[in-house]
């Protein structure tokens, strides 16, 4: 049953810890460990039952627990230290503003389908969100003028397996008023709102904004009263729905974007649009031209590709919206009539060189992404090859070579994912604030020696040993064993062997059971007591994925092997917080594309901050990264026309570098 309308509580704390309540608002505490440890410090008991979500945290303090903190000097003292620390980071010049000084940039709008900030806010699914939120954390510590757009869905998508392995997919209400969010009021006071045309029909949003340090992030909601029930449904879930209701959302992320960004008053003069998902933004933009400047559409045309950057994220033809030319055409008749253009023209933006007679329209995403902006790149040098490649039909007088897709490669946003450990080796030898601080002066890592980073990494994989017996003790029982047939799980993983980790969305091309191709083999290595090694497995599949659900059924199948189940885990329900667990804890990171259908694969990156190394397929950023000092590489450069002998042939080179 749908709620009739919903109430935000809060806790009641003495006035001397509402301060407590602006550090929870602000998700700067996402990746400032001081701000963290102030929370666990006020109720340790109620940062877990709250999975260290600080709003939650602060309605299950109780009244005697809140009353001893305010009466507590120490931890008053600790707290006003803290929200100075925050003030300071919001308002002193930041990178940005020490070195650009000629810069007439106003704001820089980030359009994303999903933004991964913390797992306290689920309107995420994967890489492309998890790269959008640590492009927002990174361009705070900077001091960029970046504002990021994006939906706010609400249902997220959760994880949980059967018995028999199958993931089941639960999709969770998400409540925005208990989420670090705040709605945006009207001249009226009413909540801000924008509109939409979705053929024909009026589709309302109104406006929250999330602030990621310094950086706002606007998010569009269509569960509003004045939305019929179909309308209210457009922000219900991510990557979710048939072809036209991706369309809906895509129409409101880059045509209603556009209109948040004005209705809230940012004056943005450049627009990212990361992947073809937010492409529309480009037509919205060209319409106000011709309707408010006067310009044609052509004009209009090359006055917004002079702004715009366009950001494609996979070499794989699954990952691109497709639409057909009638969707298209009762979508967007209307718009190609006020800017005094035929339908024909309008679809020509995402058309590619259509067979001779062809009547049909198919309109690709990402080929109007390319034509709507000034410049366009892929995410590793890689794939920026790969796209050359792919998208080279676009310019068809034009080289492959010289095709205008350049690259830059994706990052990671460092203080959101080192560990404790790390971070207190980089402590002891780096200036004060080199985790925000545009100039960290990694040159002193030198001087970490072999014993202390070894130290390090036995606490962490330790960490990760009770993070792993306590999540596969709680997935057990979910799945309806008793406490006895659990009992196993509280001696699962070695403190002292050597750990790998595998963790990611399940998709064909990533091959996650590669692994399992020789299980006799497997087994011999995972029973080996001279040589101990230990696997932790954690990823979701897309719903509609079946290919995707059968890899992880395989994996939790060989786990339940009593002979192996010590060694060899799969962890259900993969989000930040697994993904911090397993790339701050493991040895080795394990990554096994198809070469070259990784575009970038950060989760590499994260791994290799916490001094973790890397073993992997020459794909994505270690086909430039790699040497051999530094970690493994699972085969070489050769492609394949067969990808069942590639799978083979890189199978027998992933096992030959175990065994080796």
């Amino acid at each position: 049953m749908r709620a009739i309308r919903s109430f935000p509580v809060r806790a009641a704390l003495p006035e001397s810890l509402q301060g407590l309540f602006v550090l929870a608002m602000n998700l700067r505490w996402t990746w400032d460990k001081e701000t963290v440890a102030l929370f666990q410090r006020l109720d340790p008991g109620a940062w877990e039952r709250s999975h260290h979500d600080p709003l939650a945290m602060l309605g299950m303090v109780s009244k005697h627990r809140a009353q001893a903190a305010a009466e507590d000097d120490d931890f008053v003292t600790s707290m006003r230290n803290v929200a100075d620390s925050l003030d300071r980071y919001l308002t002193e010049p930041r990178w940005y503003q020490r070195n650009v000084t000629d810069s007439s940039l106003k704001t820089v709008a980030y359009f994303s389908p999903e933004f991964g900030v913390s797992e306290t806010m689920p309107i995420y699914s994967g890489g492309l969100g998890i790269l959008a939120g640590d492009h927002l954390k990174a361009a705070s510590d900077l001091g960029v003028p970046l504002v990021g757009v994006g939906l706010l869905y609400r249902e997220s998508f959760r994880q949980q397996l059967d018995a028999y392995g199958w993931q089941q997919e639960r999709y969770p209400a998400n409540d925005p008023y208990t989420m670090p969010l705040r709605l945006l009021p009207g001249s009226d006071g009413a909540a801000l709102k924008i509109e939409v045309d979705l053929a024909g029909v009026r589709c309302v949003a109104q406006l929250w904004s999330a602030q990621v340090g310094r950086t706002t992030l606007l998010l569009m909601d269509c569960d509003v009263d004045e939305n019929d029930p179909a309308e209210r449904a457009v922000t219900n879930r991510l990557y979710f729905g048939d072809s036209e209701h991706r369309l809906r959302q895509e129409i409101m992320l880059g045509i209603g974007g556009v209109r948040a960004l004005d209705a809230a008053g940012y004056d943005s003069d450049v627009f990212h649009s990361n992947e073809g998902h937010a492409g529309f933004l480009g037509l919205e933009r060209i319409r106000r031209l011709v309707l408010g400047e006067g310009l044609t559409f052509a004009e209009g045309l090359e006055a917004v590709r002079s702004t715009t950057i366009f950001t494609t994220h996979t070499p794989v033809p699954a990952g691109i919206d497709i639409y057909s030319g009638e969707l298209m055409e009762r979508h967007f008749a209307r718009f190609a009539e006020e800017c005094n253009i035929s339908i024909e023209e309008l679809l020509e933006l995402g058309r590619v060189q259509p067979p001779e007679g062809d009547e049909g329209y198919d309109f690709n995403m990402a080929v109007m992404g390319f034509r709507l902006a000034g410049r366009a790149n892929g995410v590793s040098k890689l794939h920026g090859e790969v796209s050359r490649t792919i998208f080279a039909s676009v310019w068809p007088d034009v080289p492959v070579n010289e095709v205008p897709i350049g690259s830059v490669t994706n990052g990671v946003h460092a203080p959101t994912w080192l560990g404790q450990e790390m971070t207190e080796v980089l402590d002891n030898r780096l200036a004060p604030g080199w985790a925000e601080s545009g100039d960290r002066g990694w040159d002193r890592i030198e001087q970490v020696s072999d014993e202390e980073l070894w130290g390090q990494r036995s606490r962490a994989r330790a960490r990760l040993v009770a993070f792993v017996r306590q999540r596969l003790r709680s997935q057990l029982i979910a799945r309806g064993m008793s406490f006895s047939e659990v009992g196993w799980t509280q001696s699962v993983f070695d403190p002292d062997a050597l750990t790998f980790g595998f963790a990611r969305r399940f998709a064909q091309y990533k091959r996650g059971t590669l692994l399992l191709s020789d299980q006799d083999r497997l087994r011999r290595l995972l029973q080996s007591t001279a040589q101990p090694v230990q696997f932790v497995f954690s990823g979701k599949a897309h719903a509609a994925d079946e290919g995707g659900k059968e890899m992880i059924r395989q994996l939790v199948d060989f786990s339940n092997d009593s002979a192996v189940r010590h060694r060899f885990v799969f962890l259900e329900d993969y989000d930040m917080e697994v993904a911090r667990n397993l790339c701050q804890g493991v040895d080795v990171w394990l990554n096994n594309p198809r070469r070259p259908l990784e575009a970038s694969g950060t989760s590499g990156m994260k791994a290799a901050l916490n001094g973790v190394i890397n073993c992997s397929i020459l794909d994505g950023w270690w086909d430039e990264c790699f040497t051999p000092e530094i970690g493994w590489a699972i085969g070489g450069r050769a492609t394949y026309s067969d990808l069942a002998h590639q799978d083979h042939v890189e199978a027998i080179a992933l096992y030959d570098l175990l065994e080796r």
